[in-house]
């Protein structure tokens, strides 16, 4: 899982990411491909 700065690029890698907010923290998920994740904060 990367950290960066700024979750817009990562967004737009793929159709299927999705900004979702845990704990404070703001992540990049991909349920159709589970490797692709990234966290900002």
């Amino acid at each position: 899982m990367k950290v960066i700065n700024s979750l817009k690029s990562a967004k737009k890698r793929d159709k299927n990411c999705r900004v979702v907010r845990r704990k404070g923290r703001v992540f990049v998920i991909n349920k159709s491909n589970p490797r692709m994740k990234c966290r900002q904060g």
